[in-house]
């Protein structure tokens, strides 16, 4: 891996901004995070998995989103099915159960050819439904999930010290890599307020990927689950020292230079700037709210009323403010007319974005 990016740091002059270091570091091809055969999901330490997401924690999490997709798929007309960095499968085996006949295909767009390993066999029982992509096609028609894709994207950290602005990369330094900051031009989408140090991140590929994806979406319409925050929030002059993290065995660093291609690097998503990347390009945003509000308008509570106790304990988790129903938000667009959305029937926060 260091070779990797030894090589990418000679051919910029020495020095590499963080969303290339970043984008080596998961999705290079044989070594970065993302490529290796490394466990990754799972619900214990002990399974060698580095985080759990939520269709790993419960099949009610699938089983309740898969309400607002059939909503979705029969008020846009679509018969498909998409997932974006669909992870072991577990999610995509959740609405396909739950939707059946409502769904012709399953269309999976994943990087990781170690993981689509994992997602043949996961799907073995639908295998004459799912297709698996490399990119997106020129035109897509359908439902569009995509549960903590965003947050994987790589993103580019801007430090403001002393008052002035500075873009920060990576450097070789030693046996390892340390941080450089250069002058910029680039600035976070709102001013932040104060003349104190602060490190943020903007997320351009994002936003790219939703424009792109709005572009070739011609018909249908798109939800993504991810943690992050409204602009507002995002930038608010405390949270001052970003929001990058790495996951491995299910504890969490704040130090992505260190064991590179051995863990995960994540950045909170700026749900404002994917909402207008996505409005932008032509999307209707169908609604904005908290993933345990989400779940609630789809009917997660029936659910758990009647699924073992075990199982309700953890779809608690998915709800409950002080865990993942907080923090993890909901974001839905709509291709042409949008429509009240079951998902964000109470709470939507559109209005905040």
């Amino acid at each position: 891996m260091t070779k990797i990016i030894d090589a990418s740091l000679q051919r910029a002059g020495g020095w590499l901004p963080f969303d290339r270091f970043m984008a080596l570091a998961l999705y290079a091809p044989g070594l970065g995070y993302y490529a290796s055969a490394s466990r990754k999901f799972g619900r214990m330490p002990a399974s060698g998995s580095d985080f759990v997401t939520a269709p790993e924690m419960t099949p009610l999490f699938g089983r309740t989103l898969a309400v607002q997709v059939a909503e979705a798929l029969e008020k846009t007309g679509t018969r498909e099915l998409w997932e974006f960095g669909a992870g072991t499968g577990a999610l995509a085996l959740q609405l396909l159960d739950a939707l059946g006949d409502k769904v012709e295909r399953l269309r999976i767009v994943d990087l990781s050819g170690t993981l689509r390993e994992r997602q043949q066999q996961t799907l073995a029982g639908h295998a004459g439904k799912v297709e698996w992509l490399a990119e997106l096609p020129p035109e897509m028609r359908g439902v569009v999930v995509g549960n903590e894709v965003l947050d994987a994207m790589p993103v580019q950290l801007l430090v403001r010290t002393a008052g002035q602005w500075h873009e920060r990369g990576v450097v070789r330094q030693g046996d390892g890599f340390a941080w450089a900051d250069r002058p910029t031009e680039l600035r976070p989408p709102v001013e932040v307020a104060g003349l104190h140090d602060y490190l943020t991140e903007i997320h351009p590929q994002a936003e790219a990927f939703v424009a792109t994806l709005a572009d070739r979406l011609k018909q249908g319409a798109a939800f993504f689950i991810d943690y992050g925050f409204p602009e507002a929030e995002y930038y608010h002059p405390q949270r001052h020292m970003g929001t990058v993290m790495c996951h491995r065995g299910h504890q969490a660093d704040g130090d992505p230079l260190a064991d590179v291609g051995t863990k995960d690097i994540t950045a909170h998503v700026n749900f404002t700037g994917v909402a207008l990347a996505g409005q932008d390009a032509g999307l209707q945003v169908l609604g904005y709210c908290s993933q345990a509000r989400f779940l609630l308008n789809a009917g997660i509570l029936p659910m758990m009323e009647a699924a073992p106790l075990a199982e309700r304990a953890m779809a608690a988790r998915l709800i409950h403010e002080h865990e993942m129903g907080e923090l993890f938000k909901v974001i839905g667009f709509a291709v042409g007319e949008p429509w009240e959305a079951i998902g964000f029937a109470e709470g939507d926060r559109s209005h905040t974005l």
